[in-house]
């Protein structure tokens, strides 16, 4: 009788150490899977022409734009022309940007870091990302023309949002993103028209045909990283998952000194923590919430008569957990 009860529950226990590594290797299949999608995805932009408009949906505003994209021997080459409102037009060169406002006769011009447009919105993923999120795969659809795969990255946890994207299967090449807060849509971008993969005359990303008088006002914005040595501030604990990208110090539009900036990523949602002294002049808002729209919140709190501002595509409770992490170094 105890040979039999031994048998039984060494059976029940082969069993089930059989389902528990069949579902470890489903996973496992499941995330190698997701990671060449996200993979795609990210490199995409990188390795192919397309042109197109796409639109921006949230909190019941659409926004429209114009994208010229071009890839060649020198890197990246891309014009975004808002459509509605007021004149924007933005040429980039790999990470070199100038911005247009014809209306205020004005011209940005920086160095990207860390900004995303539509449909460079993935960073190239790392296995961590499985840490905060979990990959679904769903079926084809098709999107401005283009069968599209539709894949989904969950959060674990009430940290971050949820994202679900339509790839061109050829390309890799993101057509729509939605971003997802429990079953909402908050945010969604989506092509209305594309062409992928066709001669792009250079005439049409070149800045010569910006039309600039004597009049207009062209200002730099400049970026200085700081090395681990140099910050003055430091990170308490940080939601789960989030973790320091960089640390400079830059100056912002409408800001007469360098602020310090602080950039925060879960690999996939970033966050960005501004840090400047308070003065008669410097325009504050009374600490706690504010929003912006879509996916973005804004933190807003005071520390040793400096002003911390904590900005991004997280839940509110996670961009308060970000913006009173910051401290000063002892």
């Amino acid at each position: 009788m105890k040979n039999r009860f031994f048998s039984v529950t060494l059976l029940v226990a082969l069993f089930t150490i059989q389902a528990v590594y069949a579902e470890d290797q489903i996973r496992k299949k499941s995330e190698h899977d997701g990671h060449e999608w996200l993979k795609k995805i990210s490199s995409a932009p990188r390795h192919h022409n397309f042109q197109g408009t796409f639109i921006y949906y949230a909190d019941g505003y659409i926004e429209s734009s114009r994208i010229i994209h071009k890839v060649d021997e020198t890197g990246e080459h891309e014009r975004i022309e808002v459509l509605d409102g007021l004149t924007r037009i933005v040429y980039r060169t790999n990470d070199a940007l100038k911005c247009y406002l014809p209306d205020s006769k004005k011209v940005y011009s920086e160095e990207r870091w860390f900004r995303k447009f539509f449909p460079d919105l993935l960073p190239q993923p790392s296995e961590r990302i499985y840490e905060n999120y979990a990959y679904e795969k769903g079926k084809l659809e098709r999107v401005a023309g283009y069968e599209s795969q539709v894949v989904k990255l969950v959060p674990r946890d009430n940290l971050r949002y949820g994202y679900k994207m339509w790839v061109d299967v050829d390309s890799g090449l993101l057509l729509r993103m939605a971003v997802i807060d429990k079953d909402a849509v908050i945010e969604q971008f989506a092509f209305v028209t594309i062409e992928i993969g066709k001669e792009i005359d250079d005439r049409l990303l070149n800045t010569d045909s910006m039309s600039i008088s004597d009049d207009w006002k062209t200002i730099k914005l400049s970026t200085f990283a700081l090395g681990d040595d140099e910050p003055v501030w430091r990170l308490g604990e940080l939601p789960v998952g989030f973790k320091k990208v960089t640390e400079m110090k830059r100056n912002l539009v409408d800001k007469s000194g360098l602020v310090d900036h602080i950039v925060l990523s879960d690999e996939l949602a970033s966050v960005s923590v501004f840090i400047e002294s308070m003065d008669n002049e410097t325009a504050s808002p009374l600490p706690g919430f504010y929003s912006s729209r879509g996916a973005i919140n804004i933190y807003v709190r005071e520390l040793e008569n400096k002003k911390i501002t904590a900005v991004g595509e997280v839940p509110l409770n996670t961009i308060k957990l970000i913006g009173d992490a910051v401290l000063l170094r002892p």
